[in-house]
């Protein structure tokens, strides 16, 4: 297991972040989206969005809301969001098991509308959010815990362009855990199996041929 100081509550075998056994829905986000890169913009939104409720909260808790979440917000679509008035955010406000911050669901429709004129500016805002790391992730290997940053100058520069774009909740904190949600950084640390250096050497091993005698079975051959 990979050194931190996180409270672990989920036992494996696996070497994985230590702020991913904290529970199986963690587990699953870690293993299947966090610092997998992503260009889909209607995904990317989603993910700005969640960033955004999870301020000064935990992600354990949004993940948890992340479907009601989906419902009450207008399943994450900038289009309908942006079209939102006062009646619809009071409207949202009453909504069961989400995060009720008026601020939070007027920023998310404010952000709707700040994404639409982004992306109609670039194209998609996929092109313009890469551009940010030259369109490839910025592949970190931290050893542990402890060492992977809140923010970068990357995600302050960024979080500076989002405001003057009309985008709100948005700081270098906030941005840079989007960037790591998103996969234009990866700060799965170095001795996880998801980081992508672990990944090729995993590969490399079992792609090696066997070194195993023609007359021995293979399930019971030895590297």
């Amino acid at each position: 297991m990979c050194p931190g100081g996180e409270r672990i509550l989920i036992k494996t075998q696996r070497n994985v972040c230590p702020w991913a056994l904290k529970d199986p829905l963690s587990l699953t986000y870690h293993d299947t989206e966090w610092g997998i890169p992503l260009h889909d913009d209607h995904k990317l939104f989603e993910l700005l969005i969640l960033e955004l409720f999870q301020a000064g909260l935990n992600w354990q808790m949004i993940l948890a809301k992340r479907d009601d979440l989906r419902r009450a917000l207008a399943g994450f679509d900038p289009i309908q969001l942006s079209a939102w008035d006062d009646s619809a955010v009071e409207r949202c406000l009453g909504q069961p098991n989400i995060v009720r911050n008026k601020r939070k669901i007027s920023a998310a429709v404010t952000n709707a509308k700040a994404f639409l004129a982004t992306r109609s500016t670039f194209g998609s805002f996929d092109r313009y959010l890469w551009q940010w790391v030259s369109n490839r992730p910025v592949i970190n290997a931290f050893e542990t815990i402890d060492q992977v940053p809140n923010q970068s100058s990357i995600s302050a520069a960024l979080s500076h362009d989002l405001k003057n774009r009309g985008f709100t909740f948005v700081g270098p904190v906030i941005v840079y855990s989007f960037m790591q949600a998103a996969g234009l950084v990866c700060d799965h640390l170095k001795c996880c199996d998801q980081h992508p250096n672990t990944r090729q050497t995993q590969a490399a091993t079992m792609d090696r041929p066997q070194a195993c005698h023609p007359s021995e079975r293979k399930d019971v051959c030895e590297n």
